[in-house]
């Protein structure tokens, strides 16, 4: 008897680790992916709807604005939408970790176009597919390239470069309008000083103002992600011009 209940019990173990074995190796992983010329060729037309995060690299995990996006990303990636980041840490980071843990099956790319710096962290640890770049140009004009929308959350120079960049090609018509979503109080009053001296003055058309929004929270801020998706969705071969407009050499 003793000898049957440990063949049994030895069995039993076996069975479990196999079982163990089975649902690890069967378990579903994200594909690490190098960005080349061919690969982001293959990428545009494919037509994806993605949503490109702009922010600070300096944002600590334990701040608040790092959960905010988190979150943010987070329900973008249960949406199955693609985002896109600098891949660095701050709120880079927070837009990848976020996107990963709500797009659990890793239906849609989380993506960092990472910039050489010798003075800021390698690439955050949240990315299925990433790209290095020497010069900022080049990896700007791969994010507008990738872009279907664009969210701007509080950061330095950096960030309102990729702000007003973004911008510009709009304004001379070198891609299609896109939503321009500026979040927190942080861009409330670089709006406002806009329209009061370079709209004012006829520095700037109002009407280079109608695809920026500015919004106090993730709620608002999903709403245009939605509403433009939903848009896209409807007719990806032609809504969204800029693909044919916005070329990489």
């Amino acid at each position: 008897m003793a000898k049957e209940k440990s063949t049994s019990a030895k069995a039993k173990k076996t069975t479990t680790k196999k079982a163990v074995v089975k649902k690890v190796v069967t378990k579903k992983k994200p594909l690490k992916k190098t960005i080349t010329k061919k690969y982001l060729s293959t990428e545009l037309h494919k037509h994806d709807f993605r949503v490109t995060i702009f922010g600070s690299a300096r944002i600590k995990k334990e701040d608040k604005l790092y959960k905010q996006v988190f979150q943010l990303a987070e329900e973008i990636g249960k949406e199955k939408i693609d985002i896109v980041t600098g891949g660095g840490p701050g709120l880079m980071a927070a837009g990848n970790a976020g996107h990963q843990n709500g797009d659990k099956n890793h239906e849609a790319d989380s993506i960092g176009l990472i910039i050489k710096l010798p003075f800021e962290a390698k690439s955050n640890k949240h990315l299925e597919i990433k790209k290095e770049f020497e010069k900022f140009s080049d990896r700007l004009d791969t994010f507008m390239a990738l872009s279907h929308a664009i969210v701007v959350m509080p950061g330095g120079v950096g960030t309102c470069l990729e702000l007003f960049y973004t911008w510009q090609l709009i304004q001379v018509g070198h891609m299609s309008p896109l939503p321009i979503i500026l979040v927190g109080k942080m861009w409330t009053k670089l709006m406002k000083w806009i329209k009061k001296y370079p709209v004012k003055d006829g520095l700037i058309s109002p009407e280079d103002m109608k695809n920026v929004y500015v919004v106090k929270n993730n709620k608002q801020a999903m709403k245009i992600i939605r509403k433009t998706r939903d848009m896209y969705e409807k007719d990806r071969i032609n809504y969204w011009k800029k693909l044919k407009k916005y070329k990489l050499d």
